[in-house]
């Protein structure tokens, strides 16, 4: 009988029936949730993790369900793998995404609550293997959480390269509506403090020289948010109000035209796990211009398609955008887009195959030699 396999995420609602959503041929998309009257934010969600691991475990036992593997995504997740790896004798993978040490010590927004980095020890040395996405990742996890090297696998993110493709700049302008003559620059990513877009709204101002350049911000969650209000107001003061195009949140499905109408993306993040928006630029054949974070430094060292910028600082990150503008060697988008293939989805789906066989076949033999120990001990 074929395996199923089941993405499981939490939500908050009303009504606890759990939604199904099949996706392919033996994986389907199962949403869990806890009757709560209403949203809460992400650090509110850790009281309630009780509360899910007993939609899980209801939801396993009406569906007769068994799961070989658990992989856990983000800090939240992972403390639901450790008690759920603990109840079911399974074992568990997890990978964090952002780790809450790393983004303290960056000093960019509200620091991350003792909790969080608490949770995130206990589930370093709970787990079985942690995915890290870059060997950067890999070496914090082992300076500031302790975790031991020889559990730590290196799996990049990956794109889909039939998805993000080179398009034709003009093209791509006239489906969203830009005009042909400006010189556009892109960010795409939310509206937090840690990402940067402040100093990018402030780096526009060393820019003025250029009176056709604009700013296309993808991202948010709505012009109503607090977040959205206090850039677009910056963005007055800043005098460069005209300059800055809020296109507001945009479906992955319907992201290429914006790639493909920029002249380059600007990543001005203070930390990124591995920067996946600047993957998809690449394998659009766009430049990136980026702090040195996460993977897309290495990748645009590949093929000098962009710029690493030195910090996140306006003057730093205006000085980067300026040397792009004025750089006639950058590669050709098709050469751009090379740098991308080794990320493909099929790749490092193969990749992470691989690491799922290894932890099942480890776990095995270890609960063997249990079985032996113990019958020897008999």
């Amino acid at each position: 009988m074929a395996k199923v396999t089941g993405r499981i995420e939490s939500r908050l609602q009303a009504d606890k029936d759990p939604s199904i959503t099949h996706i392919y041929e033996n994986v389907r998309l199962i949403r869990l949730g806890i009757a709560n009257g209403g949203s809460l934010s992400k650090l509110a969600l850790y009281p309630n993790l009780s509360k899910f691991l007993r939609a899980l475990l209801d939801f396993c036992m009406a569906e007769n369900m068994d799961y070989d593997l658990i992989h856990s995504h983000y800090w939240l997740s992972g403390q639901l793998g450790n008690w759920v790896q603990d109840l079911w004798n399974r074992p568990h993978v997890t990978t964090f995404h952002t780790l809450g040490e790393v983004k303290n010590r960056t000093g960019a927004g509200a620091p991350e609550p003792g909790f969080r980095i608490a949770a995130e020890k206990e589930i370093v040395q709970a787990c079985h293997r942690i995915f890290a996405p870059t060997a950067r990742e890999r070496d914090s996890l082992i300076r500031l959480y302790g975790a031991p090297a020889e559990k730590i696998g290196v799996v990049p993110c990956g794109v889909n390269l039939e998805l993000f493709y080179p398009e034709a700049k003009t093209a791509a302008r006239r489906k969203l509506g830009l005009d042909p003559a400006d010189t556009i620059l892109l960010y795409v990513g939310r509206f937090e403090a840690i990402k940067g877009l402040d100093a990018l709204l402030e780096a526009m101002v060393y820019l003025k020289h250029q009176p056709r350049m604009r700013l296309l911000v993808v991202g948010g969650d709505g012009d109503n948010t607090p977040e959205y209000q206090s850039l677009a107001q910056r963005a007055v003061q800043l005098e460069i109000g005209d300059k800055v195009i809020f296109a507001g949140r945009v479906d992955q499905h319907r992201l290429r035209p914006y790639y493909g109408a920029a002249d380059a993306l600007v990543m001005p993040s203070h930390y990124e796990s591995f920067g996946l928006v600047g993957l998809e630029a690449l394998a659009c054949g766009r430049p990136v211009i980026t702090t040195p974070v996460g993977a897309v430094d290495s990748l645009v060292r590949k093929t000098r398609a962009g710029c690493i910028v030195r910090d996140p600082s306006p003057r730093s990150i205006a000085d980067g955008i300026q040397s792009i503008l004025d750089d006639h060697s950058i590669p050709a988008p098709d050469v751009i887009r090379r740098s991308t293939l080794e990320h493909g989805w099929s790749r490092v789906a193969a990749a992470v195959i691989a690491e799922y066989e290894s932890v099942i076949r480890q776990h095995f033999f270890e609960a063997q030699q249990q079985v032996a120990a113990r019958a020897s001990c008999g």
